[in-house]
């Protein structure tokens, strides 16, 4: 005879951590990313649109597409009520979620609609991109990078802007869980270190003025 507590385990182990299902007002973040008033945005799973700040070419002409996706999804979805699932979450803590708007996976729609391709290898969505593509619609109408190409190569355009002269500003302040320390050439853990300004990393040119921005220094030196 199962008793409450053996029910809830079962029930437990029936539901896939980092499982959950979450119902609110619609609104926008961005065309892949929405907030129905759940502790964390709700990364739409499946699909990815151009960043808000991405550019694409029409007709010999820069459009800042990015920001069309964005109004599009906020004219469809904004200020609605959507119900979201979702079985696992990205590095960032957002469920990657399915969202849905009276029945209807808004997701779905937005790739329909060209405003949205699908994400990578997912291919949940491949024949609503397909038609998409066939009739130009949206994005398909652009000449434009693929979001990720684009996010990656402004990393690489902010690597190169911020990198120091190797020579004069060596300490790396590297961000861990044992907090914000700093890396010294020679230390043991220096050529290992890699710095990434997005984390809120970054390179000083003395260790007094690591030490003045709240860095220690790590230890193995």
């Amino acid at each position: 005879m199962l008793t409450l507590r053996s029910l809830f385990v079962l029930l437990c182990l029936a539901v896939p951590a980092g499982a959950g299902t979450a119902t609110g007002t619609v609104r926008v973040v961005d065309a892949d990313t929405i907030d129905v008033g759940w502790r964390e945005n709700m990364r739409l799973v499946g699909i990815d649109a151009p960043e808000g700040a991405q550019t694409c070419v029409l007709a010999g002409r820069e459009r800042a597409c990015g920001a069309e996706a964005t109004d599009w999804a906020r004219r469809a979805w904004e200020g609605r009520v959507a119900t979201c699932r979702w079985d696992e979450t990205d590095r960032y803590g957002r469920p990657l979620a399915v969202c849905a708007i009276a029945g209807g996976d808004i997701a779905a729609g937005i790739v329909a609609a060209g405003w949205a391709l699908t994400y990578r290898d997912d291919l949940r969505y491949d024949a609503e991109e397909k038609a998409a593509l066939f009739a130009g619609r949206g994005l398909h109408a652009y000449e434009m990078d693929e979001p990720h190409e684009w996010r990656a190569a402004q990393r690489a355009a902010r690597a190169e802007d911020f990198a120091p002269d190797a020579g004069t500003c060596p300490i790396k302040g590297n961000i861990s869980d044992r907090g914000r320390l700093y890396h010294l050439p020679g230390m043991r853990s220096y050529a290992a270190t890699r710095i990434s300004d997005g984390k809120g990393e970054r390179w000083f040119c003395s260790e007094g003025e690591a030490r003045a921005a709240g860095w220690r220094r790590a230890g193995g030196g």
